[in-house]
């Protein structure tokens, strides 16, 4: 037999016994209720002064039993019907209320949370034996002033319904309001709402939320909306309020959304809080980044630092777990070297970290053993650093004629590079790329990838790459140079290139004004233009390399 959930103290054996044989009763399909079982949910629930309420599944199984108070329900969690990918959960809800009042805010709240396929309250009136049936059912339209209609209520007597037809005639409904991205993502893909909880500006808001936007994709995450909230002060558990989180996860639920990913780094305790309130994946900036981190990474160096970087990420919450950490695994945020180990208690996952710390102090070694000889060789060595998708990687290929991966991508590049670059007269030097840097970069993950960056300690001049088209591109210069500040690079040499100038000519149609900053920017950093996919563009590159490290020489 089937247990019975909620509140039972106080009942007696008797009462009980009568509602778990509620369990035994079965609705047709094209039913939304019976008679007898809508007529006995009523009985009993005048009798022990409670609400009663139960869930049927698609086939007319009563598939739960939940008794609440006079005044509400508390809806169990409902594992054994994840809703995943669906629109609907294939559950209807029918309860009763006993001072025949109609939905409460809770009710409606939960008919948008939850997902079921219909809701229904049988309306008890207390004076007489008068008994009504209300119903309300989700919106197909994701821009509705409400995420749900209600009807108007009618004697349960003279109630018909056909519930096969209307659900199914939801179901096709819904699918054609979710999000026309929504609907072109693979079916494996993840559909996203990106959300900034901050006291920032609107527009600096909106720009974090912009760079947000290319990590997904980067991912492969299609983004169906952005919500922006300016709080005067963070809430503790959902760093926005509660009501205004409910909200968001309706309409997530309502555009066909599978995952919420926040630009704020949300605590342990705030992750377990907005889980509990859905079963959408809930994830951070932080954890976005280790995920396109893991997708990237192709030495062992880099597997090492991914799992590691997973791992110290993943410990602090896997306290009390349960199945919030479950959807928190697996997928976006989830994949990678360290997969398999996510899964294994906090003590096995310690033992992993003090292994993979080993092995990284091993690598580092031996990278500097290699550093090392190329310092005794005597070659001059030049880093490339900027912003993540500057253009590092192609401008490397181009002065090497190297063939490294490169796409339009945020940390295309994850692992360091090294070439020679060769120039007139036998002279060499040693050039190598290296991972983008990015605004709001979590200091766990900046400790966690040090390593790739220990190669710019060796350099003699670091090439400042600048993507002159991004719209932020003065806020990406700074954050680069606070960057290298923060490693200890202040007082490195370097050179200043502005890429990408083969489409200044269009952002001059497009943004007169930003041709004319990018122009004010190139003058103050008396920075060399460049285009990495035009060979040709380089040679003002090359002789002002060639002139830093023999400046004696004339220049060929």
């Amino acid at each position: 037999m089937k247990q019975l959930h909620g509140n039972l103290i106080g009942l007696k054996p008797n009462q009980i016994a009568s509602l778990e044989r509620l369990y035994r009763r079965r609705v047709p399909p094209d039913e939304l209720i019976t008679a007898e079982l809508a007529g006995r949910m009523v009985e009993i629930s005048r009798e022990i002064r409670r609400q009663i309420g139960v869930l049927i599944d698609r086939h007319g199984a009563v598939e739960y039993v939940i008794i609440g108070d006079e005044k509400g329900i508390f809806i169990p969690e409902l594992s054994d019907y994840p809703l995943g990918r669906r629109l609907l959960r294939g559950l209807r809800y029918i309860h009763t209320h006993l001072k025949g009042e109609s939905f409460s805010e809770d009710d409606l709240t939960d008919l948008a949370l939850l997902r079921f396929d219909l809701m229904a309250i049988l309306q008890i009136h207390p004076d007489d034996r008068r008994v009504a049936i209300q119903t309300a059912s989700l919106t197909p339209t994701a821009g509705a002033a409400h995420p749900y209609r209600v009807e108007a209520s009618e004697p349960l007597a003279t109630f018909r319904m056909d519930f096969g037809s209307s659900v199914s005639h939801l179901e096709r409904e819904l699918e054609k309001a979710v999000a026309t991205e929504a609907r072109e993502v693979a079916a494996s893909g993840e559909r996203a709402i990106l959300i900034s909880v901050t006291k920032e500006s609107r527009e600096e808001a909106e720009d974090s939320l912009e760079e947000l936007k290319e990590l997904a994709r980067t991912a492969g995450v299609a983004v169906l909306d952005v919500v922006i909230q300016r709080p005067r002060q963070f809430n503790p558990r959902y760093l926005m309020g509660e009501g205004k989180m409910r909200e968001v996860v309706i309409r997530a639920l309502q555009l066909g959304a599978t995952i919420l990913i926040f630009d704020q780094e949300l605590s342990p305790a705030q992750v377990r809080s907005i889980s509990e309130m859905t079963e959408l994946k809930v994830i951070d900036r932080s954890q976005l980044i280790l995920d396109i981190f893991a997708r990237r990474a192709t030495s062992l160096d880099g597997k090492v630092q991914v799992e590691l970087a997973q791992l110290k990420y993943i410990l602090p919450r896997l306290t009390g777990r349960g199945v919030q950490m479950s959807r928190l695994m697996g997928g976006i945020g989830g994949r990678g070297p360290g997969e398999t180990k996510l899964e294994t208690d906090r003590r096995r996952i310690r033992d992993r970290i003090a292994k993979l710390e080993r092995e990284l102090e091993e690598l580092s070694r031996g990278r500097q053993q290699r550093r090392q000889k190329r310092v005794r060789a005597g070659l001059p060595i030049v880093s490339i650093v900027g912003y993540t998708n500057a253009g590092k990687s192609t401008l490397l290929n181009a002065l090497t004629r190297s063939h490294v991966f490169t796409e339009n991508l945020l940390f295309a590049t994850l692992d360091t590079s090294t070439r020679r670059l060769r120039f007139p007269r036998e002279r060499e030097v040693i050039i190598t790329d290296t991972v983008g840097f990015i605004r709001s970069l979590p200091k766990s993950l900046m400790g966690a990838f040090k390593a790739t960056l220990e190669e710019l300690q060796d350099a003699d001049l670091l090439l400042h790459l600048v993507d002159c088209t991004n719209p932020r591109v003065e806020e990406q210069i700074h954050q680069v140079e606070t960057i290298l500040e923060e490693l200890d690079l202040g007082d490195k040499q370097r050179l200043m290139v502005f890429n990408k100038v083969d489409i200044l000519p269009e952002l001059k149609k497009k943004s007169p004004l930003g041709f004319m900053k990018v122009r004010q920017l190139s003058r103050r950093f008396n920075a060399i233009t460049v285009s990495a996919t035009n060979p040709s563009s380089l040679e003002s590159l090359l002789q002002e390399m060639e002139r830093r490290f023999w400046p004696s020489s004339p220049q060929s």
